[in-house]
């Protein structure tokens, strides 16, 4: 038995990997994160323009519950989705796919639920299929140079407090901010303070129809998972090497 992770990209179909495309090919079931069982999510969007098949089925996560109030609901759906996952795989004995948007191993809830799996499996062999992130698409709609020679880069989403931000701005290297879009504010509050807001970029939707790419100084408001590119000073070429 066998269950893989695999990366979407962040929701373009066009960013999925020939990889990926193997992947689900051949899955003996392919499951998608979803906020509701009636409503299709961004992961299953991009699955489903190269699927040729319809062995797909939804999992509901609590994806956008704040992580400050109770955790309850979120271990409950971890529970419940890999109590059915392991279900699958005891009743077929061959191999299941979680589509996950982004990188598997980037701040995804494939983790979660392959920890929970292998709990109640010990000997399921788990793997996963790189994809390409948020903070690589993002600063592709964007045109820039993500880091260059020697930077440093920082990578951390808001979900709790500003600290972390705080530590990140005050240090040498380009910053990449996911789930700003709550404290949006706070965020650019913070970004000015440093005098980087002309360095700074916010994407919205990126790979989607939806896509939005303003500067940060220019943005009003901004979805959830949102991505904040914020770049170091730079100098002239090969400076930072």
């Amino acid at each position: 038995m066998e269950l893989v992770g695999i990366g979407v990209g962040p929701g373009d179909p066009d960013l999925l990997t020939v990889a990926a495309v193997r992947e689900l090919s051949c899955a003996g079931r392919i499951f998608v994160p979803v906020m509701a069982a009636d409503v299709a999510g961004r992961a299953e969007a991009v699955v489903r323009v190269h699927l040729t098949h319809n062995r797909l089925e939804r999992l509901v996560f609590a994806l956008n519950d704040d992580v400050g109030g109770s955790q309850r609901r979120r271990h409950d759906c971890w529970d419940a989705a890999a109590a059915r996952v392991v279900a699958h795989l005891r009743e077929r004995a061959g191999s299941a796919a979680f589509a996950t948007l982004g990188d598997p191993s980037v701040y995804s809830t494939f983790g979660y639920l392959a920890k929970t799996v292998r709990e109640l499996l010990p000997d399921i062999r788990i793997r996963t299929v790189p994809g390409i992130t948020a903070m690589q698409a993002a600063a592709s709609a964007a045109g820039l140079t993500l880091v260059e020679g020697s930077e440093p880069l920082t990578l951390l989403p808001l979900t709790r407090d500003l600290a972390a931000l705080d530590d990140a701005l005050a240090r040498e290297g380009a910053v990449v901010v996911y789930k700003g879009g709550r404290r949006l504010a706070q965020l650019r509050e913070r970004v000015a303070a440093v005098g980087a807001l002309d360095r700074a970029w916010c994407a919205e939707h990126v790979g989607t129809p939806d896509e939005r790419v303003t500067r940060l100084r220019d943005t009003d408001a901004a979805a959830y998972l949102s991505t904040v590119v914020v770049l170091p000073p730079r100098s002239g070429r090969g400076a930072q090497l």
